[in-house]
């Protein structure tokens, strides 16, 4: 699976920025997890918010009622809708993915198999 971001950019605080992932060669039938994880400079890697197939969202708790995770599963396309953007939100922005071939749940917080490039997300105060 391949996963390709776009939709970063900089964005004062309060402001808002929608990513996207489209990710190819992942069979349609197959069930994957799939999220966005992002990397603060200097810092680690941090799940934010995760969609199951079915479109069941988990977020992380410093992103909850202020970022939206949407999915087309038909495309195998992940969105995030991220809105009052904080200082804090600036990192890197990478769409992982996961064959749930042995079932569990789609949470932010499971070891991801496939990684993008990322897309680089800036909150300036």
């Amino acid at each position: 699976v391949h996963p390709v971001e776009s939709g970063g950019g900089s964005v004062q605080a309060g402001g808002s920025l929608r990513l996207s992932c489209e990710a190819s060669g992942s069979p349609p039938y197959r069930r994957y997890c799939m999220a966005w994880v992002r990397q603060a400079p200097g810092a680690e890697r941090e799940g934010v918010a995760a969609a199951d197939s079915d479109g069941t969202p988990d977020y992380a708790d410093s992103v909850k009622g202020r970022f939206t995770v949407s999915r087309d599963s038909g495309k195998n396309t992940l969105y995030l809708q991220m809105n009052s953007l904080k200082p804090e939100d600036t990192g890197m922005y990478y769409c992982a993915t996961k064959w749930m071939v042995n079932g569990g749940s789609c949470w932010v917080t499971i070891d991801f198999e496939d990684w993008g490039q990322g897309t680089q997300v800036t909150v300036s105060s």
